[in-house]
């Protein structure tokens, strides 16, 4: 086959950000294949850690060292991934990379790729931009997936660009320090590189990626996320996109200097310890250990309030958030706060779009201080 070969670097929501980069390159209909990590966050996969290509069922071989990720595919329990749905929405292919053979191992799978779609360069794409990190910022939280594909792309010998979308989106590595490292954007994503992703945030909880489908969409103003403990505010840069060579990334990214012939996922979270101080799959063991110890009575269970407490619930939290500054929110935010179910989640947005529309700005939601339904005029 001839399909243009892409790797989302970091993970979670990072292959939606390169279904868009991708549109913005080639158009939405260019053969392509995302190699993607399945490491997303506790509350999706509760087992810590990126999850190995034997962790899957249903994926469709093209090589010894490469799965395919299809509709058809499942996780095997207890593990989780929104990777198979992801699978159905994306128009780009979407192929699994596994980082439990270190680098050594991941440039083996980007080489077969490569070769599967007879590619002969590899586009690299990460949100928020943590990938030109140095180890050193203090706000730094998920740098190795980024820094493994960065040290195996190397490997490979296969000619290589870093795309970098939103600088500061993904609340890592503020837009500020980012920002003199990247030099000019190549390109500014716009509302109609978002439709290739269509309504994939109704049900998947990326931030990051959500953010740059508003900053693509015109949204500007300052938003609060799940994770982050300071907004991001969405400004001209949001929806900029960068390209850096392969040369250069390695140049300013130093775990990824660190990761060059790591055998095995262990000996990279020692170099991110020794780079960085810290190894981010560690700190998902332990999250993951306080989530099991805590009490029943502090975990949210399944039963959801009726609609019409939700809808309370909401107004009340909105105009304490709102009084906070904040202009808009994702849906992880109010969701995870408040403490809803999915189908009390559902109802609650239904209501939402049909009595306060000018509160729905998808991806995101407009919060308004005074608490009162607002329609947009006709």
């Amino acid at each position: 086959m001839t399909a243009k070969l892409l790797i989302a670097a970091g993970g979670g929501g990072d292959a939606i950000t390169t279904a868009m980069v991708h549109a913005a390159l080639h158009g939405d209909d260019a053969p392509a294949l995302i190699l993607t990590y399945a490491w997303e966050r506790l509350v999706v996969d509760p087992v810590p850690g990126p999850r190995r290509r034997a962790d899957f069922t249903g994926t469709e071989r093209v090589g010894d060292q490469v799965h395919l990720i299809t509709p058809r595919s499942a996780p095997i329990p207890p593990a989780g991934s929104l990777l198979p749905r992801l699978a159905a929405d994306l128009r780009p292919a979407l192929g699994l990379i596994d980082p439990y053979e270190g680098t050594v191992g991941l440039a083996l799978q980007i080489a077969q790729a490569a070769e599967y779609c007879g590619a002969d360069r590899v586009e690299i794409v990460d949100v928020g931009g943590d990938v030109a990190a140095d180890g050193s910022e203090p706000t730094l939280r998920s740098p190795l997936g980024d820094a493994l594909v960065v040290a195996a792309c190397l490997r490979t010998g296969i000619p290589a660009a870093v795309y970098i979308a939103g600088p500061g989106l993904d609340s890592e590595v503020p837009e500020a320090v980012l920002l003199p490292r990247l030099g000019l954007p190549e390109f500014t994503l716009t509302a109609a590189h978002t439709n290739c992703v269509g309504n994939v945030f109704d049900w998947h909880p990326s931030e990051a990626s959500a953010l740059l489908v508003a900053a693509a969409r015109g949204v500007r103003g300052l938003c609060g996320t799940r994770d982050a403990p300071d907004p991001v505010v969405l400004g001209p840069a949001g929806a900029h996109v960068y390209r850096l060579p392969l040369a250069r990334v390695l140049e300013i990214n130093r775990l990824a200097q660190a990761l060059d012939g790591a055998a095995d996922l262990a000996e990279a979270e020692e170099a991110s310890r020794s780079v960085c101080g810290f190894s981010e799959v560690a700190r998902e063991r332990e999250r993951a250990r306080q989530r099991c110890a805590a009490p029943s009575s502090t975990r949210r269970e399944g039963g959801a309030p009726d609609a019409a407490s939700s809808y309370q619930r909401f107004v009340e939290w909105e105009q304490h958030t709102a009084a906070t500054g904040i202009q808009y929110v994702t849906t992880r935010r109010f969701a995870e706060e408040l403490g809803l179910s999915q189908g009390a989640l559902t109802a609650l947005r239904n209501q939402l779009k049909n009595t306060a529309p000018a509160r729905s700005v998808p991806p995101l939601w407009q919060l308004h201080s005074d608490g009162q339904l607002i329609r947009e005029k006709s």
